[in-house]
């Protein structure tokens, strides 16, 4: 909806709110008169009354709204507010004396009109204040609500922005990150076996395509089964490196492949795992990759895990922070996760000496 459309639209809305508080104080007028002098020809005669009486104010009414709006265009003083108040008010009651007293003259005369005049003229400027001060308490109140609103929508959009612009930048992130080590292992390849490092820059070159593809916006997602092809691919050069001491088991339910994640959220893992995990072993180990539907929610159950030697579950956390001098992948993707999906994904890390090293991740899919 475009901001024209909006503020026609509220517009709309305020004209029909105060035609609806017009029609409510003329009911209320009617009912009051007939309450003390009941029967039909009084009821008649109170709706002309009220008629005759509630025009001029609610007339005049309607000129309170952009005069509050001029008064609001620049801040001033309270001393310059309540002069400019106090004229307002003497000049609604001045232009409700002189529309009473135009009607009056119309029909029933000069002579009728100018004793009218003189019996309500004190009455009618003070009814004209009250009602002033009625119209302006409403309309004031109806432009707070509506500031109030403004100034919401654009903290949101502030909020959304600064979202966007820290999830690029976490994304620019992970993938200089990955190249950066998927690098070194080519390097240390190519001292061992030139033919598989050949194999691995081949691969390297597919797995370049998914990380560059389309220029991928921060919010964008992928399919799941297309982030584990980019993850076998990963730990197919891997293994080119380190042989049989790298296993890998896979978990998955085919249910969840097309179920939709942020792209490189398990290669970070995966590649923690190699790191860490594995490549320190002389024996190797195993990576059991596994994906699975929450029963009770829908939403898409990651894990990742290894048989290594783990290490303490605070070293862990303070890794997984942001700003922290290890686990960069961690920490973007638990940033990310906070950001991308407003407090609804979830990332939890378990380990401890001897044990291993685990990660869960639970990413809504509505």
């Amino acid at each position: 909806m475009s901001t024209s459309t909006a503020a026609t639209q509220r517009n709309r809305q305020l004209w029909l709110a105060y035609a609806g508080g017009c029609l409510l104080t003329w009911l209320l007028f009617v009912l009051g008169v007939t309450e003390f002098q009941p029967g039909l020809w009084q009821f008649w005669e109170a709706m002309y009354q009220a008629s005759l009486s509630l025009w001029p104010p609610m007339l005049l009414g309607l000129g309170v709204w952009p005069w509050l709006g001029w008064l609001n265009r620049r801040p001033r003083p309270l001393w310059e507010l309540c002069a400019l108040h106090l004229a307002g008010a003497l000049l609604f009651g001045t232009a409700w004396q002189m529309l009473d007293y135009g009607m009056a003259l119309c029909l029933f005369g000069n002579a009728h009109a100018q004793a009218m005049l003189a019996q309500s003229i004190l009455w009618r400027a003070l009814w004209g204040a009250l009602v002033y001060l009625a119209l302006l308490t409403a309309f004031s109140a109806v432009l707070n609500a509506r500031r109030a609103k403004q100034l919401e929508l654009a903290q949101v959009q502030a909020e959304s922005a600064l979202a966007r612009a820290e999830l690029s930048a976490i994304s620019g992130k992970l993938n200089p990150h990955f190249l950066f080590n998927t690098l070194n292992s080519l390097i240390a390849l190519t001292r061992k076996d030139a033919k598989a490092a050949e194999q691995g820059l081949l691969r390297f070159a597919g797995m370049l395509r998914y990380v560059l593809a389309e220029k991928r916006e921060a919010t964008e997602r992928v399919a799941l089964q297309e982030e584990l092809a980019f993850v076998r691919d990963y730990l197919a050069l891997e293994a080119l490196r380190l042989g049989p001491r790298l296993r890998v088991s896979w978990q998955l339910d085919p249910q969840t492949l097309l179920d939709e994640i942020p792209p490189l959220s398990l290669q970070p893992l995966v590649e923690n795992c190699v790191r860490h995990g594995i490549a320190p072993l002389p024996q190797g180990g195993e990576i059991v990759i596994s994906a699975q539907r929450d029963a009770m929610t829908q939403a898409l159950q990651l894990c990742v895990r290894d048989d290594g030697q783990g290490c303490e579950p605070g070293q862990a956390e303070r890794q997984a922070q942001p700003g922290s001098s290890g686990g960069v992948g961690l920490s973007a993707l638990r940033r990310r996760f906070a950001l991308d999906f407003e407090g609804r994904a979830r990332m939890q890390i378990h380990t401890a000496p001897g044990q291993g090293f685990r990660v869960d991740l639970w990413i809504p899919q509505t």
